[in-house]
């Protein structure tokens, strides 16, 4: 593929940040977005252009159109979980970011959407929808996918990450000495590595128009999982809760393996990683 001139990253956190420094690293330039005016200081020192954009749900913040003149755009922000609105929040905030989208210059976009589009079973990429999402803010994701999808102004690959761990996020402490809600329900996780590197071959192979589970390969239960992650802390393993269990979930990430031919570095969660 040719490489891209220009990247810009709407939302530089936890996997915004290093998949910034990587297609640095590539030679690419690198746009960056972030809520927090004390992060520009950081994305700067790494070479990233720093740009302060928040959705309030319109997009606002000083040259936001600059921002969006770029040929791919990673998308990648929390839908908000804990939002009572989330649902008309995401809705909302990416109709404000279509204006921008099909405004500019961008022919490629990719979304950070998350595997909690699924409620259960083992669920490949073409099972969302057929139940209704667990949780409102996977509802509210699955809308977010539609518009994308649909829109005619640019291609759209989608990222289902499940749960991200690796590096400062530290599974052990989420319920370290606390009740372990569905301990013997299956973790669906991935390692921050693992995300960053199949966002990275999306761009590398130019492959868009596809949507993604990227999940672990192996998924042990919830209470193995957390002991172990607690163990390695030094920590209180959890509590099994012995209430009632959800239904369980286990996603599938075949999907990726094969049309990227990617090999994840972490795929048991249980093994020893940074």
């Amino acid at each position: 593929m040719c490489t891209p001139i220009t990247i810009s990253i709407l939302g530089c956190g936890y996997v915004g940040h290093p998949l910034a420094k990587r297609c640095i690293q590539d030679g690419w330039r690198v746009r960056g977005a972030t809520t927090s005016e004390s992060k520009l200081t950081r994305l700067l020192a790494d070479g990233i252009e720093p740009y302060l954009l928040k959705l309030t749900p319109k997009l606002e913040g000083h040259g936001r159109r600059d921002f969006f003149d770029s040929d791919i755009v990673v998308i990648n922000f929390p839908p908000g979980r804990k939002r009572a609105d989330v649902q008309w929040f995401m809705s909302n905030a990416m109709e404000s970011l279509l204006t921008y989208l099909e405004g500019g210059q961008v022919t490629k976009v990719l979304f950070v959407s998350s595997t909690s589009v699924y409620r259960s079973g083992h669920v490949k990429e073409e099972d969302a929808g057929r139940l209704p999402p667990g949780s409102a803010s996977g509802a509210a994701l699955l809308v977010a996918e539609e518009l994308l999808r649909n829109s005619s102004a640019f291609e759209t690959t989608i990222l289902r990450y499940a749960g991200l761990y690796g590096y400062e996020r530290k599974p052990g402490r989420f319920w370290s000495g606390r009740p372990l809600r569905n301990p013997e329900n299956a973790v669906n996780m991935l390692h921050q590595d693992d995300a960053v590197g199949v966002a990275m071959e999306v761009i590398m192979q130019n492959c868009w128009g596809q949507t993604f589970n990227v999940c672990a390969d192996l998924h042990p239960s919830r209470a193995e999982f957390y002991a172990r992650a607690a163990s390695n802390l030094g920590l209180p393993p959890p509590q099994n809760d012995s209430g009632e269990s959800e239904p369980d979930k286990i996603v599938l990430s075949d999907k990726v393996r094969t049309a990227l031919g990617y090999t994840f570095r972490f795929p048991d969660p249980l093994a020893p990683a940074p």
